[in-house]
């Protein structure tokens, strides 16, 4: 086997593990499982356990879904000091894509147990592992985006990319649950619906027809970017505070205001119209089924067009 200073100065050490301390990144040297794979190797396939991290060394590998379809979609291709394996890991879920040799390949091989001793002992890892997720997640929903773009020819964001949103969302929250002893609620509470009325699209759209009714679009930017109400204003609820007096300033505190943007995992409308009535606000609601509901009644809506 190759003296550790041999293979660190051979090899680029993981980008995520390099803040590491030289002691741990020795450590790991030691223990890790060095493979060499060859060029055209199945490494992980889809579907299977993830039972192992891995980080290239050197050499390069391509990673790729099969759908429904058996067409295979590449989502994106890593090199040298890159890592793959740590989703199916943190969720403990079967892997989601495959990964293969594109040429011949060294890595080295965490088990789970190395892997979770890892964030255990230095929780600021994870963040470094989630925006590596963040980046794969994103790449796959543009490609997978643009087949959906090129079979509908209706360039809206689709239910992928809610998926990927919140799941990136989730995973965030269950790598900080493990560090954390406090924790963070991977779901809100509902506001009191007593306190906060819901009002129906048509409802609505007579309400904004008198003129003295703001709708306000609670999700974030991006979201209202792609697809938003014609007419609403974005105050993203994680800005609120920060927009509050920027959007209401002047506005009359009995002016009418009906707020959507909601999704099954995070109510961005009710939360955001709860904080509305605690700064005294006298009419708040939330739109009952969000934009959906406004879209299926046949009310304008503003989506996002993909530039030619």
């Amino acid at each position: 086997m190759m003296k550790e200073k041999e293979i660190r100065e051979e090899f680029p050490w993981s980008k995520v593990f390099e803040q590491l301390p030289q002691e741990k990144q020795d450590e790991f040297i030691r223990t890790a499982e060095e493979r060499v794979v060859a060029p055209r190797t199945i490494i992980v396939k889809q579907g299977d356990p993830g039972d192992s991290f891995y980080i290239i060394r050197s050499g390069k590998v391509r990673v790729f879904r099969r759908g429904s379809d058996g067409l295979e979609r590449d989502l994106a291709v890593l090199g040298a000091g890159e890592s793959f394996g740590q989703i199916s890991l943190l969720t403990e879920e079967a892997r989601v894509a495959n990964v293969e040799a594109m040429e011949e390949t060294h890595l080295s091989v965490l088990s789970r147990e190395q892997f979770e001793s890892i964030l255990k002992d230095f929780p600021d890892i994870s963040v470094g592992l989630v925006k590596q997720m963040s980046g794969l997640l994103m790449q796959a929903g543009a490609v997978i985006e643009k087949e959906v773009v090129r079979r509908s020819r209706t360039p809206r964001m689709s239910w992928l990319h809610f998926g990927l949103v919140i799941g990136l969302s989730l995973l965030l929250a269950l790598v900080f649950n493990r560090s954390n002893p406090n924790g963070i609620p991977l779901f809100p509470k509902i506001p009191d619906a007593k306190a906060i009325p819901e009002i129906s699209a048509t409802s609505a759209m007579e309400e904004m027809k008198k003129g003295d009714t703001l709708m306000v679009d609670a999700g974030p930017e991006g979201f209202y970017q792609a697809e938003h109400i014609q007419g609403a204003i974005n105050v993203p609820l994680s800005l609120a505070d920060l927009l509050y007096e920027v959007t209401f300033e002047g506005e009359d505190k009995t002016k009418k205001v009906i707020v959507y943007g909601g999704t099954f995992s995070k109510l961005y409308d009710w939360e955001l119209a709860d904080k509305l009535v605690l700064k005294g606000r006298k009419d708040v609601r939330v739109l009952k089924g969000g934009i959906r509901a406004w879209e299926k009644a046949g009310y304008p809506v503003q989506i996002w067009k993909e530039k030619k």
